[in-house]
């Protein structure tokens, strides 16, 4: 069956080709800058809690910037469910463009706060709310991100074109970690704490316009374009979501769990965790933090590829038993404090985490028809990182605080393993399932 109504005319092969790139290219660009500004609070916790925070106990201040980096994350699923269901009822488009504005604002004001010994308490105060409004984007980015690309794909490569998704998500987050080593590697440490940290939120703010008119260029998919004229749209797409659909949102919290634990705390709180737990320089230890994403950006497209070969539930199973045999290792690994075992091992979780990030946007989409396909994918991925990324940094560094063992946080991730492989083990194989 069509993807399209039968009375609107199809797209040559070149015309759908030239569409779909297009279509990429806008929506990573998009993306690209949607991870960027959300991941730099991860990356420069250190200085934040510096400048946002009371002096005289960094332990306390840290742990505070941890969990204001998790206040945001519960904004996500508010934003899955309210721009999820606007991209179900008035397309993916607009709201794609709806996130990529509301995030470029929330981190231009980030990079703008006056700290907390120049306006006392309302420092963290604005701090959260611009916090909040990044989670709230980022909701709604994600989900519209990977059911946009999907819909988009040509047949039999959905896993490689939904990959694009992480792709330049990750690309995004590799940006942010190499601007973080850059800028603690090459100012003095004082320019660093006061004032070098704000340069890429004000950056984000600054190239944010470049997404925002690429995605009100870009044509709307196929496959929601089709629903809209035939006027066969949910009119309420949460409501039909839960009703409909409950047992497979319930699979798909679950088996976003590895991946995003594994993202938060074997990567981008590994660099607190080098900097303050093992005393390794700033300078080096985000080096490594980059590096271990770049081997997750270039594996990407290749595991999304091999996902249309032999499914999507044997990747995302790979990853969660990985993660559950080798977190501790891996831990024991970076424990010498050393460099080059630090790169080592974020290398390696690196390989891992690709598993995961090629997968994860088609196995979603594939899931849920398209009618609730935003909302429901969107919903139960925000869910899922609001719970299961935003504290997983907080409650790692507390957990090494509160029990003196620098190894605790990798039994969080052996703990995500065991329910992304219970999740993944209860459903079929939704490799290729029709979209309509």
């Amino acid at each position: 069956m069509s993807d399209v109504p039968i009375d609107m005319p199809l797209p040559s092969p070149a015309e759908m080709s030239a569409l779909r790139k297009r279509a990429i290219i806008a929506c990573g660009v998009g993306n690209f800058f949607e991870l960027f500004d959300f991941v730099l609070y991860g990356f420069f916790a250190v200085p934040i809690s510096q400048a946002f925070f009371p002096a005289g106990n960094d332990a306390l201040a840290l742990i505070n910037t941890f969990i204001t980096f998790g206040v945001g994350f519960l904004f996500r699923p508010l934003g899955a469910v309210i721009i999820g269901a606007y991209g179900d009822k008035h397309g993916r488009k607009a709201a794609l463009v709806v996130t990529v504005g509301l995030m470029a604002a929330a981190t231009g004001f980030t990079g703008l706060i006056p700290t907390y010994a120049s306006i006392g308490l309302l420092a963290p105060l604005m701090l959260l709310i611009c916090r909040c409004g990044q989670g709230f984007s980022t909701g709604g980015e994600w989900g519209g991100a990977a059911a946009f690309l999907v819909e988009y794909s040509e047949p039999g490569k959905r896993g490689l074109t939904g990959s694009w998704q992480q792709f330049s998500t990750q690309i995004g987050a590799t940006s942010g970690a190499l601007s973080a080593y850059l800028l603690a590697n090459y100012l003095a440490p004082d320019a660093f704490a006061s004032w070098g940290w704000r340069v890429p939120f004000v950056a984000g703010f600054l190239l944010g316009p470049i997404g925002y008119y690429l995605r009100t260029r870009v044509a709307e998919t196929p496959v929601f374009a089709r629903h809209a004229v035939e006027n066969t749209t949910s009119h309420t797409p949460l409501r039909e979501a839960l009703t409909t659909h409950f047992t497979p949102i319930a699979q798909a919290f679950g088996l976003s769990i590895i991946g995003i634990v594994g993202n938060y705390v074997m990567i981008v709180y590994m660099a607190t965790y080098a900097i303050r737990t093992l005393h390794i320089a700033p300078g080096p230890a985000l080096l490594a933090v980059t590096l271990g994403n770049v081997v997750v950006t270039i594996f990407t497209p290749l595991t999304g590829a091999l996902s249309d070969k032999v499914g999507r539930r044997p990747m995302i199973a790979a990853s969660a038993l990985l993660y559950l045999v080798l977190a501790y290792p891996l831990y024991l690994l970076v424990g010498n404090g050393t460099f080059p075992t630090l790169l080592l091992a974020l290398c390696i979780v690196g390989s891992i985490q690709s598993l995961y990030t090629g997968t994860i946007p088609v196995i979603l989409a594939e899931m849920f028809p398209t009618r609730i396909r935003y909302t429901a994918l969107s919903l139960s991925y925000g869910f899922s990182v609001a719970i299961f990324g935003g504290f997983s940094p907080f409650v790692a560094q507390y957990l090494i605080t509160a029990t003196g063992h620098p190894l605790s946080p990798a039994f969080l991730v052996m703990a995500a393993g065991v329910a992304s492989a219970l999740s993944i083990w209860s459903m079929p194989e939704p490799r290729n399932r029709p979209l309509h």
